[in-house]
This record gives C-alpha cells, structure tokens and sequence, in this order.
C-alpha cells in the first residue's frame, strides 16, 4: 500500500464510455442492497407487526453513511499504484457487500430476528458507505467540469435503478418465493459489479501527499461558499425529502396495500422515471446551469410532496398513489442530481473522495435523524402532519439555494 493520494487524472477522457460504464455499475450495485434496507425490508418488517418507532430506530443505521468522513481519508490516502489506488478499495468492498448479503439467508422471518439482522445490515451499511467513498473519488477524478451533469445524472441513475431491484424487485421475489431467493437474488446483482471493476484500468495520475488529520479535512469548508450550502442549504433541501420519502412504505402498509403491490409500485414503478429524470437533470445542468435546476427539484419536490397528502390521509387510490409516487421520485432525482453536481464543483482533486463524502456527509446525518424522527413523529402527528412539515423545508431549503447561487456564483 502507497502513502500518497493521486491527484489529476492523466487520461480519463480517453477511457470514454468505459467511465460510464463503471458510474453505472457501481452505484446501481450499491443502491441494490441499500434500495432493500430502506424500502424493502422496512416494509416487510412492518408487516410482520415491527412497531413504528422500532423502524425509526432501525433508520438509525444509516447515520453509518454520513459518519464516513471519518475515514475518508484513509481511502485517499492509502491504496496501491500497481493495482489501482481507487479499484484496491472498491474489489474487496463490492465483495463485502455480497458476503454480507450472503449472512442474512438464515432469517427467513426477518422481523423475529430483529437483533443479528440489524447487527448484518450495520455492517453492510459499514462496507456501503467506504465503497461509496472510492465510488466518489474516482468519478471526481474521471469527469471533467463539463461532464458532471451528465455524470451525476448516471450516478443517481443508477441509484434509482438500484432502489427499482433492491426496493422493488426483491420484495415481489420475497412476497412470491421467500427470503432466501430474495437475498441471492440482490447478491447475484451486487456480485456483477466486481467483473467490471476487475476489468476496469485506473489512468496513472500524478501523486500529491496529503496529511489524513481532522484541520486537512475540514479545509474544504474554506472555499468560499462552502460552509453556507453545505450546512444551511442542502440539509434542509434533504430534510425534506427524506421526510416525505420515509413514510411511504409504512403508510401503504397501513393502508392494506400487499407487499406484492408495495414492491411493484413504490419500488418499482415510482422509482423508474427518477432514473429518466436523473438523466435528464443531468443534461439540464449543462444547458441551464446549476441554479435553474435547483429551483426546478425544489419546485416538484414541494409539488409532489402535496401529492401525496392523499395517501397520509387513507385515500389509497392505486392510480393516484402510483401518480404521485413516480412524482415524488422523479423530483427527487432531479434535486439529488443538482445538489451532488454542485458537492463535486467543491471537491478538490487532490482530496477528492475526503471532500465529497465531507460535503454530503452533514447533510445526511441529518436526513437519516429526519427520517428517524418523521417515523416516530408520524404516531403522534399523522403521517399528514410529517407530510406538512416536509414540504415547508422543501421551499425554505430552494429559497435558500437561489440566494446563495446568486451570491456566489456557482452557475458553471
């Protein structure tokens, strides 16, 4: 293992499709097993009888992800030329990921085994979040400034795709045929991604050492307008959503929707037009620039979040509820995609995967509480109440954005 962290790619552009490609696999790969934590088992633990606060608790795990700066860079730091500073990272963490799916093949009725799926899903959640540190690393090393748009579209593409599989797909096989062709089925999936990245050759870069410590972490926050949409702006815009998107398994479970159906439309069908959606977000931003794509997540995400006030009140309208589901997930691709462009605008190359994950990392730890909190506070306040609330931060969180686009000029 190397002591130095590459910095400038030397030859990206020349890998052409093939940096698409791997975008592709990797982060549809890890939305697999993520998609089925969030959605899918939240839905089968609810339906067998898992108590609502109990699922707000199990939320918590995912504060695993935002805690990632922690050792970030490490990921940066250590990794071997020979073999690919970022690809040493991600081969032995893609299979992790499948080990780990592997473990829960025992539990057949997951929510009788609360304790050692936790533990296996915490774990996952652990090899997840430091695979999604060299994910982001090298796609920051791989896209020029003029493809971020299209780039992160592909990103949260393929997250979307994932979510489709893991949040939609597997619950029908778990509905259909069981547990355990439901957990081999997203461990085949995930095991796909090792093939290309195997196949994948990292570009040699030049090489700048950089201390690992906790003042060289945070000199991120030292650009101008860093700190304002980082810890202001994106939390709110996230803490929206995520309120709104944490309910909606619960609610239809509520509602004496099956998980047949709940797979089907919620996992998969209101999650495909969020991958044309991201794509398309993507295109936008080259076109029109980082604030008009803002302003437009912002607007259909507060939009499709009044739609489904029907659904937190027990209209539970197939047609409607599937209308307002692939609404509020194509909206909330397009603001995934504009804020993560924007994160990439402000990560260095020579720390890349460090300041990433230390941008999104904020944010996340507090949409993982929101989520948490929206679970707990829907037994008291009505899953309307959560809806309510959720759409309030939406617009607070866009108003916020357009000021400090203006004020600073992130428009590139």
């Amino acid at each position: 293992m190397t002591t130095t962290a590459p910095t400038v790619t030397r030859g990206a552009e020349s890998l052409g499709a093939e940096r698409f490609r791997l975008i592709t696999a990797l982060y549809f790969t890890q939305y697999l097993g993520v998609g089925f934590l969030t959605i899918g088992l939240v839905a089968i633990l609810r339906d067998g009888g898992t108590s609502l606060a109990t699922l707000g608790l199990i939320q918590t795990i995912g504060l695993i992800w935002p805690l990632k700066f922690l050792w970030a860079p490490l990921v940066d730091r250590f990794g071997s030329r020979r073999f690919g500073h970022y690809r040493s990272w991600l081969v032995p963490l893609q299979l992790g990921l499948v080990i780990t799916l592997l473990a829960l093949t025992p539990f057949v009725t997951p929510a009788d085994h609360l304790g050692p799926v936790i533990a296996i899903c915490s774990l996952f959640v652990l090899f997840s979040a430091t695979q999604d540190i060299a994910a982001d690393a090298l796609t920051v090393r791989l896209l020029g400034e003029g493809d971020r748009g299209l780039g992160n579209g592909i990103q949260v593409g393929g997250n979307y795709l994932g979510s489709v599989v893991g949040g939609g797909l597997a619950v029908v096989v778990y509905d259909q045929w069981g547990w355990v062709p439901a957990i081999l089925l997203l461990a085949l999936l995930t095991a796909t991604a090792l093939g290309v990245v195997i196949a994948f050759r990292e570009p040699e870069r030049e090489v700048l050492v950089r201390r690992a410590g906790l003042r060289e972490l945070l000199t991120v926050f030292g650009q101008p307008g860093c700190r304002s949409w980082v810890l202001v702006v994106v939390p709110l815009y996230y803490i929206g959503a995520a309120v709104g998107y944490a309910i909606v398994s619960p609610a239809l479970v509520d509602a004496g929707w099956s998980l047949t159906k709940i797979g089907i439309v919620s996992g998969a069908i209101a999650s495909a037009p969020a991958v044309l959606a991201a794509l398309g977000a993507g295109a936008l931003i080259t076109r029109w620039g980082r604030r008009r794509v803002l302003v437009l997540g912002g607007a259909l995400l507060a939009v499709a979040t009044l739609g489904l006030l029907p659904l937190a009140l027990g209209e539970t309208s197939t047609v409607w509820t599937t209308v307002a589901l692939c609404a509020f997930m194509a909206a909330y691709a397009v603001a995934n995609v504009v804020v993560y462009t924007i994160n990439m605008d402000f990560a260095r190359p020579d720390s890349a995967g460090t300041d990433f994950t230390t941008l999104t990392s904020f944010a996340l730890a507090i949409s993982f509480v929101a989520a948490a909190i929206a679970l707990t506070a829907a037994a008291w306040i009505g899953y309307e109440g959560v809806l309510v609330a959720s759409i309030v931060l939406v617009l607070l969180g866009t108003a916020l954005g357009v000021r400090h686009q203006r004020r600073h000029g992130v428009t590139a």
